[in-house]
C-alpha cells in the first residue's frame, strides 16, 4: 500500500492522450524548516538540502525510479474528476508529468521494469461499479464531512502491467492484488494479496477468523511472487496479519517486507529469499516498523516507524542483518514514510505530511551513505 502528488498510477491504453504539466515551473518555494529541525537534521550527517518536490493535487506519494534515474513514478490526487488515486510518471530532467493510468478507478503501487518500457500497476477500472464510487467519494467530499484517512484494500484490485500503450492483466482472482514490484533483474514480480479470503482456503477459517476478516480485510495479506510474465504463481507467507509491501532486492535474491501483527497495532521488517526460505528478522522495536527499502550498496535498509510515538513517524535505517540498533535518520514534524534511495544511492525521496495537514507530498535530499555506515557500525 505502501501509498502523494507526483505519485499515482492507473494503467490504461488512453493516458498517453492526458496533457502534461512542468510540476517544477509552477511550484512554489517550499516552506522552510525551522531552526530546531535543520539543526537536528545537520546533527545526522545523513540528510541534507532537503526539498519539496511534487506540489499538486490533495496527496502524492509512493514513488519511485526508473533504473536509470531518469524517471519517477508515483500516485496523487489531482484529477477533477476522480478523487482517488491515479498513477503518474515524472521526467526529472525537464518536470514534465504524464498520467499513466487510465482515470478510472483507483490506482497504487507503480514500479518501473529495468527496460524502462514496462509499468506495473494496481487498478479497480475494470469493477463495474467504479465510475460510481468516485461520483460517490466526490459527493461525500463536497458535503463538508471529513472521516480519517485509511486505505481502501478493494477487492477489485488487480495488477496490471502497461507497455507500448498496451495493457496486460496480470492476477484475476477475487480480492486484493497490490503492491507489487519488478525485481531488479525483471525476472520476477512481487505482491501482495488476500485472496485466500475469497478462495476456497476462505472455508478453512474459524467464525472468528472471518469476523476478522469482514472487519480488516489485511488480516489475510500474504506476499506472492511470479515471473514477469505471470506464470510460476507462488505463496511465499501464511501468517495470519498483514504481510505487505515487498521488495526484491538489488541483487534480485531477496525479498524485503513488513509484518503486522494480527491485531495490526505493531509490525516488524522482515526479509526472506524469492522461494520464501530463511526468513529473518530484522527489527524488534514492538512498534510499528514498515515501507523497507534496500539501499543500492545492499549494507542497510531505511524504513518508517513510530518508535518517537504513536503519531510521529520517522526515517530509520537499520544493517541489512539487522544486528545493530537502527538509527534515526529524520527529525522532522509529522508524517515523514514510503522512503526510497535513488539508484546511486546518492539521495533519498519520501512522503511527508505535515501536523495539522491532511495533504501529503514527496520530498527529496541529499544522502551520505558513508556517514550511514559510520552510524550502523558497518565497514
Amino acid at each position: 500500500m505502501n501509498k502523494l502528488i507526483l505519485l499515482s498510477v492507473i494503467t490504461l491504453a488512453s493516458c498517453s492522450q492526458a496533457p502534461k504539466v512542468v510540476e517544477r515551473q509552477e511550484a512554489p518555494k517550499p516552506p522552510a524548516m525551522s531552526q530546531q529541525a535543520q539543526k537536528e537534521v545537520k546533527a545526522t550527517a545523513l540528510l541534507t538540502d532537503i526539498n519539496q518536490l511534487t506540489f499538486a493535487g490533495k496527496r502524492s506519494g509512493e514513488a519511485y525510479f526508473s533504473a536509470d534515474g531518469s524517471e519517477l513514478i508515483f500516485q496523487s490526487e489531482r484529477d477533477d474528476d476522480n478523487p482517488f488515486y491515479q498513477i503518474f510518471k515524472m521526467d526529472l530532467e525537464t518536470g514534465d508529468v504524464e498520467r499513466v493510468s487510465n482515470g478510472v478507478g483507483k490506482t497504487t503501487c507503480p514500479w518501473i521494469h529495468s527496460d524502462g518500457d514496462k509499468i506495473i500497476y494496481a487498478s479497480t477500472h475494470l469493477d463495474p461499479q467504479a465510475k460510481q464510487k468516485q461520483q460517490d467519494e466526490l459527493d461525500f467530499r463536497a458535503s463538508g464531512k471529513t472521516r480519517r484517512y485509511s486505505w481502501d484494500y478493494d477487492e477489485n484490485y488487480d495488477l496490471f502491467v502497461k507497455e507500448n500503450d498496451q495493457l496486460k492483466r496480470m492476477t484475476t482472482a477475487v480480492g486484493y492484488d497490490a503492491e507489487g514490484s519488478f525485481s531488479p533483474d525483471g525476472k520476477w514480480i512481487v505482491f501482495s494479496s488476500n485472496r485466500d479470503g475469497y478462495n476456497e482456503r476462505a472455508k478453512q477459517l474459524t467464525q472468528e477468523q472471518r469476523n476478522t476478516f469482514s472487519k480488516d480485510p489485511s488480516f489475510l495479506m500474504d506476499i506472492y511472487i511470479m515471473k514477469a510474465d505471470g506464470t510460476q504463481l507462488k505463496q511465499l507467507t501464511t501468517y495470519k496479519g498483514y504481510d505487505g509491501g515487498p521488495f526484491i532486492s538489488p541483487d534480485s535474491k531477496k525479498v524485503i517486507w513488513r509484518r503486522f501483527s494480527v491485531d495490526g497495532m505493531t509490525a516488524e521488517i522482515f526479509t526472506m529469499n524469492l522461494d520464501g526460505s530463511d526468513k529473518k528478522q530484522l527489527t524488534n522495536s514492538n512498534t510499528m516498523n514498515w515501507a523497507p527499502y534496500y539501499h543500492p550498496s545492499q549494507k542497510y535498509i531505511i524504513y518508517t516507524t513510530n518508535t518517537q510515538g504513536f503519531a510521529n513517524f520517522e526515517l530509520y535505517i537499520v544493517d541489512a542483518q539487522g544486528k545493530h540498533e537502527p538509527v534515526r535518520v529524520s527529525f522532522l514534524d509529522g508524517f515523514d514514510g514510503l522512503p526510497v534511495f535513488t539508484p546511486d544511492g546518492d539521495e533519498v525521496y519520501w512522503t511527508r505530511k505535515k501536523d495539522n495537514n491532511d495533504v501529503s507530498q514527496v520530498y527529496r535530499a541529499n544522502w551520505d551513505h558513508q556517514a550511514a555506515l559510520k552510524a550502523l557500525g558497518l565497514k
